[in-house]
């Protein structure tokens, strides 16, 4: 067998056996968007509840920002 006929052969075999990539539908940007908007909300309960659970929940302020007074 030839070397012609060796590359005819395995470009056949691989033309064949190639999957194809499906076509971008407009229903999959709206998975792509729920499956972030979901990761997203469970991560942030999972930080909260790991929060609560260690006896200190996250707050923006502790306490109230001191005055500045004059210099």
């Amino acid at each position: 067998m030839s070397i012609l006929e060796i590359a005819l052969a395995s470009q056949i075999w691989a033309r064949r056996h190639e999957k194809r990539q499906p076509d971008f539908e407009e229903s999959d940007g709206w998975k792509v968007l729920l499956r972030t908007a979901f990761v997203f909300v469970a991560f942030t309960l999972l930080i909260a509840g790991l929060n609560i659970a260690a006896g200190r929940p996250q707050m923006l302020a502790q306490s109230a920002a001191p005055v500045v007074t004059g210099r």
